[in-house]
């Protein structure tokens, strides 16, 4: 499970902010006891805040840490494609990430400081019965590994300045390290968030919403089930489908030929079409003719119930322009039920819909601002005010009344004299 994440000096976010997990109420069911960390740890964070505050920009920097570990050996060639804060001193300055995870009750870290022509600093940690251990460090050059994982000797030959050594040292199977990478690789990113640069660092690839393929694997009936038993995946991918409560009784997908209309060949293709039902009868509608809420939520069952299965995390920015308030609520409640989510699955999301906030407790809460220099300030709603932010406190009207900042501060006055209203 994740813990906390930190990031300093990447797009808006010029100094640290950090998002923790960790709870404030522990004697809920909703809060996940983390034994070796002492601490329990929460299913669900949702950050609210105005219109180009940065909601967006800590997910991203969340989602281009991930895709560094994954993919720096095989891009990073000529520049390492990290976007700095742009004003004072931030294109000269490092950026810094710091990631935090659980994985079999175990704490790990991750610290990274670099900038456009080198990494400074990279460490990778776990705290075994508490203690903080060094699994390898490097600065700059120098790399530093943890006596007994020799395995991990040639990560030193192939390491370059613009390389993460995560990235290589996965490659040599030390299971310290492989599991770490996976759980990096096993989070999800949906919404708009953008994904990673091309090779070079010149070419942004913007992350589609949304694919059909991770969830018609739960459907097609000789695919890979990912289900929690084995024969049960595409039962749990139809109930999920139906508890939207959008008459939709099953899903049947085939193989469709598509002849090109430039040529002879026939391209074959996978039809998707979701059985509506009434009380008198059935019928089969093809998937691009649902409403858009409707193939959200479709699109949604793959991700969310492979998470439930891994017990991994989602990102998922603006999930209020996805979805209707009342499914988003549903799903909060699916991650936040001990029941249904028994391996720990985390949904980290931004939101506008301040309805949502009926649905979340007070340590679930965060909260952008811009600055007057243009930079984001991210704080925790339960921390503002220290104690006066109760457990009962109704935090929706709270918000709205702007008890807790993070509104969009409204100035009329320059419009009305573009207007030619006023002097």
């Amino acid at each position: 499970m994740l813990i906390r994440f930190e990031v300093a000096n990447y797009r808006s976010v010029r100094e640290t902010a950090e998002l923790s997990m960790v709870a404030i109420d522990r004697d809920r069911e909703e809060a996940r006891h983390a034994p070796l960390l002492g601490e329990s740890l929460v299913p669900v964070a949702a950050v609210f805040g105005p219109n180009a505050s940065g909601k967006s920009n800590v997910l991203a920097a969340f989602s281009w840490l991930r895709d560094a570990v994954l993919h720096s050996l095989r891009f990073w060639e000529d520049e390492i494609p990290v976007e700095p804060f742009a004003f004072g001193s931030g294109p000269a300055s490092p950026s810094e990430f710091v990631l935090e995870l659980t994985i079999g009750d175990v704490r790990f870290e991750y610290v990274l400081e670099l900038g456009r022509e080198k990494v400074v600093y990279e460490g990778l940690f776990h705290y075994p019965e508490k203690k903080r251990r060094r699994i390898f460090e490097r600065e700059e050059s120098e790399l530093k590994i943890q006596r007994g994982l020799g395995v991990l000797s040639g990560t030193r030959e192939l390491l370059t300045p613009r390389t993460l050594a995560i990235s290589v040292a996965h490659r040599f199977d030390e299971p310290l390290v492989s599991d770490f990478v996976r759980e990096i690789r096993r989070i999800q990113i949906l919404g708009n968030v953008s994904g990673f640069f091309g090779r070079g660092g010149a070419r942004r690839m913007a992350r589609a919403p949304f694919t059909l393929t991770p969830t018609l694997r739960w459907f097609e009936e000789d695919g890979d089930q990912l289900s929690f038993f084995p024969d049960e995946g595409r039962e749990q991918a139809l109930a999920l489908l139906r508890l939207a409560d959008l008459g939709i009784e099953d899903v049947m997908v085939d193989v469709q030929e598509v002849a090109s209309l430039d040529s002879s060949e026939v391209h074959r293709r996978r039809r998707v079409r979701l059985v509506h039902k009434t009380d008198q009868e059935s019928a089969a509608f093809d998937f691009n003719s649902e409403s858009e809420g409707t193939r959200t939520w479709f699109q949604l069952i793959g991700p969310v119930l492979t998470a439930l299965r891994q017990g991994s995390l989602v990102l998922f920015d603006e999930l209020d322009a996805s979805l209707h308030p009342t499914l988003s609520a549903e799903l909060l409640r699916l991650f936040h039920s001990p029941v249904i989510n028994p391996r720990g699955a985390q949904l980290v999301f931004t939101s506008h819909d301040t309805s949502l906030l009926n649905h979340l407790n007070r340590d679930e809460v965060w909260l952008t601002e811009k600055r007057p220099d243009g930079s984001t300030r991210l704080g925790a709603l339960a921390d503002f005010a220290g104690e006066r932010v109760r457990k009962s406190q109704n935090l929706e009207n709270a918000y709205l009344h702007g008890r807790f900042g993070a509104l969009p501060q409204v100035d009329q006055t320059e419009f009305l004299r573009a207007l030619g209203l006023i002097g």
